[in-house]
């Protein structure tokens, strides 16, 4: 409910009168069933344009941080991603990514969508960066169809490091469906989950038009920071 008032009486509209979001390809979401939205990273407002455009709720795997922020700003954050159904995951790796994992097949189970990014952290300088995997064996485990996603000039609006949005037009490209059922059997086969993994980044740098650098962005971004 809460979701529903948000998105439509609340928050929505003054969204999209300021942004004026453009979209491409909405019909490439199917109207119902589960499936995983694949999407580039470029800032924390993605979280919030892409499933602005939908008319179906999308749930995001969040980074456990984003529930535990302090003072006015924490709150309110964390207040905003548990009433919109997102739900927080440690990046820790080991059990923890096992258990984001269930979290996600948990998710796709329900019918619902799913919103992910392979890339696993923000890109520091809005390159498009190498995979993680556990897109491909959540795909594979769960049958459901992988819809590419580009978000454009997200990064502009509120970079990394901002606290105060910008305001700038942003857009949202859906891809078509992709289908990886001819790997069925094979989600515990790392060579088969990088191929996977790596066709679903060429189809979002198809829409995204954004250079690709072959290393993961959290790298990068230790990189920047150091």
């Amino acid at each position: 409910m809460f979701y529903w008032l948000v998105k439509n009486l609340v928050l929505g509209p003054l969204l999209m009168r300021v942004f004026r979001p453009w979209v491409k390809g909405m019909e490439n979401v199917p109207a119902t069933g589960a499936a995983i939205l694949a999407s580039n990273h470029l800032s924390f407002v993605d979280s919030i344009f892409l499933p602005l455009v939908l008319k179906r709720p999308v749930t995001f795997l969040a980074k456990a941080e984003y529930f535990t922020g302090r003072g006015v700003k924490g709150w309110l954050v964390r207040q905003f991603f548990i009433a919109t159904g997102q739900i927080p995951i440690d990046r820790s790796g080991g059990q923890a990514s096992e258990d984001s994992l269930n979290t996600g097949l948990r998710v796709l189970s329900e019918g619902r969508l799913l919103g992910i990014y392979p890339e696993g952290t923000r890109s520091p300088d809005a390159k498009l960066y190498r995979g993680r995997t556990g897109i491909a064996r959540m795909a594979l485990e769960a049958k459901v169809p992988i819809i590419p996603v580009a978000m454009i000039d997200t990064d502009k609006v509120m970079p990394i490091g901002s606290t105060m949005p910008s305001v700038k037009r942003v857009g949202v490209l859906f891809g078509q469906p992709l289908d990886f059922s001819r790997f069925d059997g094979y989600e515990n086969d790392r060579f088969v989950l990088r191929a996977i993994t790596d066709e679903i980044m060429v189809e979002i740098h198809h829409l995204s038009e954004k250079e690709y650098a072959d290393e993961y962005a959290s790298s990068a971004r230790a990189r920047v920071d150091g």
